[in-house]
């Protein structure tokens, strides 16, 4: 199993989680923005070509979920990667706005 470390930037307005595995010189990254109290939108998900296949997308949403029932804050899924994972985590539906499968508004 391929080792990732996992690291989170936060600024308070908006963030991201990064993936590095050792040996790589790229990252993989999930940035996210505060939308508001308690609140944190799910951007977008990247990893690039030489981390394909590694995990490390996967292990980025999984630390944003654990993050969420942690800290106790809900995720708006506009990123494909996250609602595509989600449909196969439907018990990750305490931590997230919108049913498995449901594409939140834009203004959410």
């Amino acid at each position: 199993m391929t080792q990732i470390e996992i690291a989170k930037e936060d600024d308070g307005r908006r963030g991201r989680y990064v993936a590095r595995v050792p040996g790589k010189q790229a990252e993989a990254e999930l940035t996210f923005i505060h939308c508001g109290p308690g609140l944190i939108g799910a951007e977008h998900t990247n990893a690039p070509e030489s981390m394909k296949g590694t995990g490390a997308a996967a292990a980025l949403v999984d630390a944003l979920i654990a993050d969420a029932r942690r800290i106790g804050f809900r995720i708006v899924p506009h990123c494909s990667y996250v609602r595509s994972r989600y449909e196969k985590s439907p018990e990750w539906q305490d931590v997230m706005t919108v049913a498995p499968g449901e594409t939140p508004n834009l203004g959410s």
